[in-house]
């Protein structure tokens, strides 16, 4: 009954400045009326606070699109290695694949460019950038098990897996992992390395 009783308190008359009389709900009772001026007041510094807080997101937007844009334009694109067949492109993005630590790569892949069965002493990452790239588990290829990684997917195919890349359209990837990055192929004749040109 007396909890009942308190929400239940009448509202407080006050007289106005210009002898009329007010009426504060209850929850005002102990608030001084507020002016127009120190209303006006809270609404420009939460309008100054939300127009700060856009600001900022947007700087730390456009910051992080310059960056990737920085990084993008800086890579140095050059034939791909010995190890891949002919026709592929190659940047080095960060550490070095040759030795112990990590590394990352991009290639960049013509349509229909094939890499045969092969496997890696460490895991590998795959993130695609652009195109489709296909790939498959076993010693042989098989294009009905071909799984597909569309632009902004990524997989990671674990060491000592036999597998084989091909892609679809023109491909952009990028290759990451602990070096140092080693090709093994599973068909010794299809490793570029060893074939002779005539």
């Amino acid at each position: 009954m007396k909890s009942r009783a308190r929400r239940q308190l009448s509202p407080t008359r006050v007289q106005a400045e210009d002898g009329a009389l007010a009426v504060l709900p209850v929850w005002r009772r102990f608030e001084t009326p507020p002016t127009q001026a120190s209303w006006l007041n809270r609404m420009e510094a939460r309008m100054t606070s939300r127009a700060l807080s856009l600001a900022v997101a947007a700087l730390l937007a456009a910051s992080a699109t310059t960056a990737h844009a920085q990084k993008t334009a800086k890579l140095r694109w050059g034939p791909a290695p010995a190890f891949l067949p002919a026709g592929a492109k190659f940047a080095l993005v960060s550490g070095d694949p040759g030795k112990s630590g990590p590394f990352e790569i991009q290639l960049s892949l013509p349509d229909g460019y094939v890499i045969p069965p092969h496997f890696h002493p460490t895991d590998e990452t795959v993130a695609v950038k652009s195109g489709h790239f296909r790939f498959g588990m076993g010693d042989k290829i098989d294009k009905k098990a071909e799984k597909t990684l569309n632009p902004g997917q990524s997989g990671t195919l674990k060491t000592p897996q036999h597998h084989w890349a091909r892609a679809q359209g023109a491909t952009v990837v990028a290759v990451s992992g602990n070096g140092p990055f080693v090709i093994t192929y599973v068909n010794a004749a299809d490793d570029p390395r060893k074939k002779t040109t005539k």
